[in-house]
C-alpha cells in the first residue's frame, strides 16, 4: 500500500511546536509508515534543527510535488511568515499567533485539494490567535469553518481509552444547555463511525450521564431522562452498540478495563480529564511524559493533533517531548489507510 502523505503543522512557533516536529521527523519509523510534510517557516524549523544538535536537513517546497520524503530530510512547505519578524520563544504574541493561523489553514487546503492524504496539527494558543485576529477557540472550529463542515466532534485516544465529546469549548453553563437529544444521538452516532473508521468493526460506545450518579432516576437532575436516554434508546434502533447513560465517575474505569471502546462525554472536562490522567505523567526533577491524540470526526478531510498545550515555560530549551505528535502521525497514518482500502 502507498504510504500516505501527512501534513504536519508547527504549531505556535514561540511553543514548543517546531521542536517536537523536527524530533519526530528525525526518527526513521515516522518515514517507514508515511511521507511527512512539514507546513510552517522553514527558518523555524531550521532553528529548532540546529537547537536540538541533530543531521536533519531542511528542504523548502513551496509544491508537494517537489517533495524528497527522504528519511534525514524534512521537506517543509514554506510560508515564510516570521522571516523578517522578530519574536520571543514562550510568549504570546499577534505574529506567532498569525503564523500558527496560517500553517493550519494551509494544510486545511492542501488536504482539500488532495495534495495531502491526512493532516496532524502541533498545538497553537488560543490567546495568540485571537491577538492576530483569528477569532477562533481553537483547531476544531477553524478546521469545521475552513471545510464548511456543521456536524463534528472531538475525540480524544490515549491506547484503547477513546472519548468524543457532545459540547467542548464553552462555559459549564452553556455545556449543559447543550446536552440536547439531538446532540447526543448525533455524537454516538459519530463515535460508532470513528471507531470503525479505525478498523473496530462493532464498536461498544457508552453514553455518560451529565449529573452525578447520571442524575439518580431525576433526583440530581433530569438530562438523562429527558435527553440522553432518547438518543441512546434511537442509536440502538439503528443498529449502534451504544448503553447509557452511564454514572460518569465509574463509565471511563470501564473503558479502561475494556468494556466500551469508545465513550461519549456531555463536556469539555468531563472528557479530557481521564484522558489525561491516563497519558500524562509528571515526574519531579524529570521531563513530563505526554501522550494521547486529539481527533476531529465528521470533517471530509482527517484531522489528528497532540493532546497538549504550546508549553511556553519549556519551548526551545530542548525539553519538549514528542510522543503524542508520534502517536497523533500513527493515528493519522491508520485512518487513511482504513479510507483507502
Amino acid at each position: 500500500m502507498k504510504k500516505p502523505v501527512v501534513g504536519i503543522t508547527m504549531g505556535d512557533p514561540a511553543g514548543v511546536g517546531p521542536e517536537i516536529v523536527v524530533k519526530s521527523l528525525s526518527r526513521k519509523d515516522v518515514y517507514d509508515q508515511c511521507s511527512p510534510l512539514a507546513v510552517g517557516d522553514a527558518k523555524i524549523f531550521d532553528r529548532a534543527a540546529k537547537l536540538l544538535g541533530g543531521t536533519v536537513q531542511i528542504h523548502p517546497v513551496h509544491r508537494v510535488e517537489d517533495c524528497l520524503f527522504e528519511y534525514g530530510t524534512i521537506d517543509v512547505f514554506d510560508l515564510g511568515i516570521l522571516d523578517d519578524i522578530p519574536f520571543e520563544t514562550g510568549k504570546e504574541s499577534a505574529a506567532c499567533g498569525d503564523a500558527a493561523f496560517q500553517a493550519v489553514t494551509s494544510v486545511i487546503s492542501l488536504a482539500m485539494q488532495k495534495k495531502i492524504d491526512a493532516t496532524v496539527t502541533a498545538p497553537l494558543n488560543k490567546a495568540a490567535i485571537q491577538m492576530a485576529g483569528h477569532h477562533y477557540s481553537g483547531h476544531t472550529e477553524i478546521y469545521a469553518e475552513q471545510t464548511g463542515t456543521q456536524h463534528y466532534t472531538m475525540l480524544l485516544a490515549h491506547g484503547n481509552l477513546r472519548v468524543v465529546h457532545v459540547s467542548t469549548h464553552v462555559s459549564l453553563r452553556e455545556a449543559c444547555d447543550r446536552c440536547k437529544k439531538e446532540r447526543v444521538y448525533e455524537v454516538i452516532r459519530l463515535a460508532d463511525q470513528a471507531c470503525r473508521a479505525m478498523g473496530i468493526e462493532s464498536p461498544r460506545v457508552g453514553v455518560s450521564g451529565l449529573n452525578p450518579h447520571a442524575g439518580e432516576g431525576g433526583l440530581f437532575g433530569r438530562e438523562e431522562i429527558e435527553e440522553i436516554c432518547p438518543a441512546v434508546e434511537q442509536a440502538v434502533r439503528e443498529g449502534i452498540r451504544a448503553e447509557g447513560p452511564l454514572p460518569p465517575d465509574s463509565i471511563f474505569p470501564k473503558a479502561l478495563s475494556g468494556l466500551y471502546d469508545i465513550v461519549v462525554a456531555m463536556y469539555h472536562d468531563q472528557g479530557h480529564i481521564p484522558i489525561k490522567c491516563a497519558g500524562f505523567t509528571w515526574n519531579p526533577g524529570e521531563k513530563a511524559s505526554i501522550s494521547g491524540v486529539n481527533i476531529t470526526f465528521g470533517l471530509p478531510i482527517i484531522r489528528v493533533s497532540v493532546d497538549h498545550g504550546t508549553a511556553f515555560d519549556i519551548a526551545w530549551k530542548n525539553q519538549a517531548d514528542e510522543t503524542s505528535l508520534l502517536e497523533a502521525i500513527t493515528y493519522a497514518v491508520r485512518i487513511a489507510q482504513s479510507e483507502n482500502k
